[in-house]
């Protein structure tokens, strides 16, 4: 069973126009395997094993700094480790230390001249603004430049979470009119959950997100930050010619000024590096971008929740009634923009807002009352005594305390009053 890693680099080499078998000897596997997956089109489904402890790992940092000083042989970093009590042998060393040294290989040429359509690099930026108070607030921006055309796009936001990262992506690929063959990244824990073995662990839904969009996420090397000079030089760009003096009022409103800036000015100098105008190798850029998926993804925060006996579910601190049929499943939470949208499966069951506030009850009239025409079925079908799991939807005690319904609103609806919309 291959890794999500290794079902990206299948993917992403085949758009580069790697024939089955090439990407096969590429990636060590065979070439069956690259067929299947490539006519499926989806990631591997595999269980999660405990992986156990390599016995160089507490000596990678030493590894990494050893390398980080010069291009030591992985004898000479082997001989240094025996002599600070390493109980290991040299095959483990020499097989880290390869791998190391091919990614830094594999990366190194981001420093040059990329062509069209291949990369692009991205990262956060971070920018403070002082009130007439003199609190501060940071604010943070969205940046990623296409490697060819040093195109750049940027967007600022109030939070680095994962569903806003992605929210900027798309807004990005929209606004560059395709997507690159892959995106270098820091270590930022939206992509990089963590290293094993000398090898980069990916965010699973951030894999699925840039399969979605066809581009394979790549992580520079940690403390190697002049991988990521393309990005890196233009967030100064940006707090030089965009932001010093800049009046900052709302968050969308500077949106719509950097936008603007974008437009007139970044996206149409002459580049420093490449002499040309950064707008003319963008249209040059454009053709050999990835065509963008007929839909979005969907970045919604998702979560799994159990229905207790009293029909009701709970997260972050509140709890929301659900359909009584749900008691004792798992229904999915899609949580975006203040709105919970509560599924069974594929159906939409119901949607709350999300209150501002911990301990509250939301509930609907509607769910109570389609309760109320299956209860002479829940008594036939359990008998006397036997249906108490939903007893407080039927007696109506459940509405006492629900957040956002004052009590004269059950008492009007139980009279004949118009439901709630939600």
């Amino acid at each position: 069973m291959i890794t999500s890693e290794v079902f990206m680099d299948i993917y992403h080499l085949h758009r580069r126009g790697y024939s089955i078998r090439k990407i096969a000897e590429t990636l060590g596997v065979h070439r069956k395997t690259v067929k299947r997956h490539l006519e499926n089109n989806s990631f591997p489904k595999y269980k999660k094993n405990k992986r156990r402890e390599s016995i160089l790992a507490p000596y990678y940092q030493t590894i990494h700094d050893f390398l980080d000083e010069d291009d030591y042989l992985a004898t000479w970093i082997y001989d240094r480790l025996k002599k600070i009590d390493y109980p290991g042998g040299y095959d483990t060393v020499k097989q880290y230390v390869s791998k190391l040294k091919e990614q830094k290989t594999r990366l190194a040429y981001l420093r040059f001249e990329t062509e069209p359509g291949l990369q692009a690099q991205c990262d956060w930026g971070d920018f403070q603004v002082v009130d007439a108070d003199g609190n501060t607030t940071t604010f943070y921006a969205f940046v990623i430049v296409l490697g060819f055309s040093r195109a750049m796009y940027v967007e600022f936001v109030r939070q680095c979470t994962m569903d806003i990262f992605m929210d900027c992506h798309i807004h990005a690929f929209k606004y560059l009119q395709g997507t690159p063959a892959e995106v270098l990244y820091d270590n930022m824990k939206n992509v990089v959950i963590g290293r094993q073995e000398g090898k980069v662990v990916f965010n699973h839904e951030f894999l699925h997100f840039s399969h979605h969009y066809g581009f394979q996420p790549m992580a520079a090397p940690p403390y190697s930050p002049w991988i990521k000079g393309k990005v890196e030089r233009p967030i100064n760009f940006i707090r030089e010619r965009f932001w010093r003096g800049y009046t900052f009022t709302t968050i969308e409103k500077a949106n719509e000024d950097v936008l603007a800036w974008l437009n007139e000015t970044a996206n149409r100098r002459i580049h420093g590096t490449h002499h040309q105008c950064v707008q003319a190798r963008w249209e040059e850029e454009i053709s050999k971008l990835g065509q963008l998926p007929p839909s979005d993804y969907d970045t919604s925060i998702k979560v799994f929740r159990k229905v207790y006996r009293d029909c009701q579910i709970s997260y972050n601190g509140n709890r929301y009634q659900v359909p009584h049929r749900m008691v004792g499943k798992k229904v999915l939470l899609k949580i975006k923009n203040g709105l919970i949208r509560i599924y069974d499966d594929q159906d939409l069951l119901i949607t709350y807002e999300e209150p501002g506030t911990k301990h509250n009850l939301i509930a609907d009239a509607r769910l109570g009352e389609e309760l109320r025409h299956d209860k002479e079925q829940l008594k036939r079908k359990y008998g006397k005594g036997r249906a108490q799991a939903t007893r407080g939807l039927i007696n109506g005690s459940l509405f006492i305390n629900v957040a956002y319904r004052p009590l004269k609103e059950y008492e009007r609806y139980a009279s004949g009053g118009a439901l709630w919309n939600n």
